[in-house]
């Protein structure tokens, strides 16, 4: 079905290379039919070439609007618009001395045209269409009284056959080249569709693997709390008030871990319906940013929230985690300093974390976002911001790395609102 959907978008840019070859087609008529008549003294029947023309202005018209309509154009369509031109090229020759015109051989072009832009099928039904109209062309056709194929080397009928020639050529060149470059274009988006189907494949199988250790890590802590508090019951660890105090700092780290582990088994859909909390942005992000804060405890912490107006939203887990991750990346730098900013650009969220630390390496960047790509020397390093990226771009954002000139690492996040679903 993606692969469909690709195959329309490329047809719509094709659409719009045969609107500016149709112009090129009206140019070079209304060029020619004045040269004929005009300065070669040729009579032609010009009232019903130019209808001819009109009917071709008027498609083309229509096709650009069609064009303009932004939505994925079908190979029916293309046939559609090449038939129209391969009846106006009919029409025109059967005026204009029929087989025997040395513009005839144009309806290559249009049989060219069809094989590259058109599946076997309809490529098929425009070459024997191609094929009767030129058989018709030889028995009928409007006689033009042109001198001998004979009087010498430069004779009309010569050196229309050359115009044909460099004309189809020229032709051939330009559009069979933008043509390549579309199917080049296409290539590489379903190449993308690929490998973004392969890396949420990847999202999934994580966190399914994270949903298990999250079960399985229960049972271990809540033993762990239940031998704590037990201890915290004796005699001998009651009186010393050290080891009274070490063990309320391990039952504070306890609680901290169940609380982790609730929040994965929320991000994964266990308790789905109570993460979900009604807020407001600015709200939102000062309560993300206040918590981190009090849980990792960095050195030196700017934060800026510029986003205005404020909006009512509804914010998760998921949402919650993508900030914290972009705030643990920066303060695993290592950086002694972290800044992030809010903003608002029209109906998106912008948020910029910044650090003094060493930058990403430049395989980071070219990878970034992809599983596994860290600079920090640790097993399953860069699935942090692997999972953001994918989870943003899911949300229908975007994600953007660089090492600014002032030294450090900066990271932007783009999110539309309406995936914190604020009513814009």
């Amino acid at each position: 079905m993606r692969g469909i959907t690709i195959t329309r978008v490329a047809h719509r840019e094709d659409l719009r290379l045969l609107v500016m070859l149709r112009w090129i087609a009206v140019v070079g008529q209304v060029i020619t039919i004045a040269v004929v008549d005009r300065l070669m003294g040729i009579p032609l029947p010009l009232q019903w070439m130019l209808t001819v023309v009109a009917v071709l202005v008027l498609w083309n018209l229509l096709s650009l609007l069609r064009w303009r309509a932004d939505r994925p154009v079908s190979g029916l369509e293309l046939f559609a618009g090449l038939m129209l031109d391969v009846l106006a090229l009919t029409a025109q020759l059967y005026l204009s001395g029929g087989a025997g015109n040395p513009f005839v051989s144009i309806f290559l072009l249009q049989v060219i045209l069809g094989a590259v832009l058109l599946d076997v099928r309809w490529a098929g039904l425009l070459a024997v269409a191609t094929a009767l109209a030129f058989v018709g062309l030889a028995f009928f056709n409007r006689p033009l009284d042109l001198p001998s194929l004979h009087d010498g080397r430069f004779s009309p009928h010569m050196i229309g056959m050359f115009l044909c020639f460099v004309l189809t050529a020229g032709l051939l060149l330009i559009f069979l080249g933008r043509i390549a470059a579309n199917q080049r274009e296409r290539d590489a988006k379903l190449a993308e569709l690929k490998q973004r189907a392969a890396e949420e494949d990847h999202v999934v199988r994580t966190g399914l693997l994270t949903a298990g250790a999250a079960h399985e890590l229960g049972t271990p802590l809540a033993t762990l709390s239940v031998i704590v508090n037990d201890w915290s019951r004796l005699d001998a660890f009651r009186q010393d008030p050290d080891t009274r105090a070490e063990l309320e700092t391990m039952k504070t780290q306890l609680d901290r871990c169940k609380a982790i582990v609730s929040g994965i088994l929320q991000s994964s859909g266990e308790l789905r319906g109570e993460g979900t909390v009604k807020t407001t942005v600015r709200g939102f992000l000062d309560d993300v940013v206040e918590e981190w804060r009090g849980l990792r405890a960095p050195g030196q912490l700017v934060y800026i929230n510029r986003f205005k107006p404020d909006l009512d939203i509804v914010s998760d887990v998921a949402l919650k985690q993508v900030v914290t991750n972009l705030l643990d990346n920066a303060l695993e730098a290592p950086a002694e300093q972290v800044a992030i900013f809010a903003s608002r650009l029209d109906d998106q969220l912008e948020i910029v974390v910044r650090d003094n630390g060493p930058g990403f390496d430049a395989d980071v960047l070219k990878r970034f976002g992809q599983p596994y790509v860290s600079t920090k020397a640790k097993t399953g390093g860069g699935l942090g911001l692997f999972l953001v990226v994918n989870v943003v771009r899911k949300l229908g954002g975007t994600v953007t790395a660089a090492n600014p000139v002032e030294g450090g690492a900066v990271v932007t996040l783009r999110l539309p609102l309406a995936a914190f679903g604020a009513a814009l």
